[in-house]
Order: structure tokens, then C-alpha cells, then sequence
């Protein structure tokens, strides 16, 4: 009995484990990965809704599409792309603005970074990573 039993079990507990692993987001944070209904330029990158992002960078976004005004003199200046996490475009293509963050006495962390295509991302790590802002 043992002979065709643990076979079959361990068969069934590797097909789960398939399931599951194939089933998982390679975002952690629970936000969305990038899906094929995602423009082309946000292909290949984690994603995020526009609708899911915190309240300030919501509000960041509302003051770029009403063309300001910034709270910070940074607000609206070039990105220059240093770490090389968006893809490479001529100087000035970029364009960054502060995400405010609550107990923060500078700038902190967070930025929403445009670009002249029309793309937006979202960073919560000065740059580390970024997340395509999804906008409809």
C-alpha cells in the first residue's frame, strides 16, 4: 500500500505547490505586476493603479495634471535617471515632483517622476524602485 501511496501524495502535494508558486505576484507589497493591458511602457514593471496609491501622491498627481501650484522649489525639475531604473531617454524627458510624507521634516523618500510620453511612476525609496503609475 505504502508502495503507491507516498508517489501519489508527494505528486499531489508538488501539484499544489505549482499552483501556488505559478499563482504568486512577484510584488510583495500587494500591489499590482505588470499585466498585458498595461500600456507598452510600463510593460515589464511592477504597476500600480493611480486610485491605490497613498492620499499625498494622489494629491501630487492632481497638482501636476492642474499644473501646480508645488509646494517644493524641486517640484517640476529634470530627472536625470542616475540609477537607471526608468528606461533611458535624452536629458530632460524627465521631470520629477515630491510626494509629501507625513512626519517628514524634508522632501522624504517618495516622488512621482513623468515623463514627456505621457508615463508616470511612482517611487517610495528616493529612487530605488519604481511602479508604473496606471491612470485612466
Amino acid at each position: 500500500m505504502l508502495r503507491w501511496f507516498v508517489p501519489r501524495v508527494l505528486g499531489v502535494v508538488l501539484a499544489c505547490f505549482a499552483v501556488l508558486v505559478s499563482g504568486c505576484s512577484s510584488d510583495s507589497e500587494g500591489g499590482a505586476s505588470a499585466s498585458a493591458s498595461a500600456p507598452a511602457w510600463a510593460r515589464g514593471m511592477a504597476t500600480v493603479e493611480a486610485g491605490q496609491l497613498p492620499r499625498e501622491a494622489r494629491e501630487t498627481l492632481r497638482r501636476i495634471d492642474d499644473g501646480g501650484p508645488y509646494p517644493y522649489a524641486k517640484d517640476g525639475t529634470v530627472f536625470s535617471n542616475f540609477e537607471r531604473e526608468l528606461p533611458p531617454r535624452k536629458r530632460g524627458y524627465y521631470h520629477e515632483y515630491t510626494v509629501r510624507t507625513p512626519g517628514e521634516r524634508d522632501r522624504g523618500a517618495r516622488r512621482i517622476v513623468t515623463g514627456d510620453g505621457g508615463e508616470t511612476y511612482y517611487t517610495d525609496d528616493h529612487y530605488a524602485s519604481f511602479k508604473a503609475v496606471l491612470r485612466t
